[in-house]
């Protein structure tokens, strides 16, 4: 079941933990969005979080080469890969429970971005139930240091140091010609990720956990999608853990973090049941 080529998890509630304050309606499905170079037993220990709340959990991070490369370079390579993922809620017939994502870094985020435009656009895709998303360090926009530094996090453990420092200089210099010096022109052919996201027509409430000390996405990009969204009177949310590195606040503070996600997530999920009780379409 599912697409052989999609390395993906999921990860169904067991029989113990079924119901879990679900019984008047369908467990929540979870969608996880790794970062860059993030490895799926990364993304498992937030998948427990979930897991234990008796929800169905789908892991997904998407090629480094894709998110650094491609997508950096204005070529849109996850839009087939975010139809795909989409399209496992049917194979799977958990396509009528509600859905929240928690997205990871820039690498989740541009996997989001299609999604969302898929569930806006898409006739089939339009019925699905999505009540909440958490953004985990994301988004960040044109930040070519913070590029050059995440980039560097991936290749470490990779490849040699003469190698990795030819391969950085050469990212960062591609990445500023297309990112700064050519925006006008690049952002007609390929709007970027940030600037697209500005204008997400979502309805559904935003949970952003951020710090201040994180070297790689700009907590000011993060305040600034926060700010926009509440300009227009749309639920958003917010964490700042002021001192955790890029995508490490879990690792920091595991109690709090998994007290933050469950509370949103159920928190979603029944105001969306409330509602008509049912969950609404978007």
């Amino acid at each position: 079941m599912g697409d052989p080529d999609m390395d993906y998890t999921i990860v169904l509630p067991e029989a113990a933990l079924e119901g879990c304050g679900w019984e008047q309606q369908r467990e929540p499905v979870v969608i996880l969005l790794g970062w860059g170079g993030c490895k799926d037993k990364n993304l498992a220990k937030y998948s427990d979080i979930y897991h234990k709340e008796g929800c169905v959990v789908i892991r997904y991070t998407a090629a480094w080469r894709t998110v650094f490369i491609s997508e950096s370079f204005g070529l849109s390579s996850l839009r087939d890969q975010a139809k795909k993922l989409l399209e496992l809620l049917f194979d799977y017939e958990i396509d009528k429970n509600p859905i929240v994502f928690h997205v990871f870094s820039n690498g989740g985020f541009m996997l989001y971005r299609y999604m969302v435009e898929l569930l806006h656009v898409h006739r089939q895709f339009s019925r699905l139930r999505v009540v909440g998303t958490i953004f985990d360090s994301a988004p960040g926009n044109r930040n070519v240091l913070g590029s050059v530094r995440a980039l560097n996090t991936v290749l470490t453990p990779r490849t040699s140091l003469p190698l990795r420092y030819i391969a950085l200089i050469l990212f960062a210099i591609f990445v500023f010609i297309l990112r700064i010096l050519l925006y006008p022109v690049t952002q007609f052919l390929h709007e970027n990720h940030y600037d697209a996201m500005k204008s997400d027509p979502s309805l559904w409430p935003h949970l952003y956990l951020y710090s201040r000390s994180d070297r790689i996405i700009a907590h000011s990009d993060v305040e600034n999608m926060m700010d926009i969204r509440r300009r227009r009177r749309l639920p958003t949310q917010s964490v700042d853990f002021e001192e955790t590195e890029h995508v490490c606040h879990y690792r920091r503070y595991p109690e709090r973090y998994a007290t933050i996600c469950s509370s949103f997530l159920r928190d979603c999920v029944s105001k969306a049941f409330v509602f008509n009780n049912e969950i609404p379409s978007f």
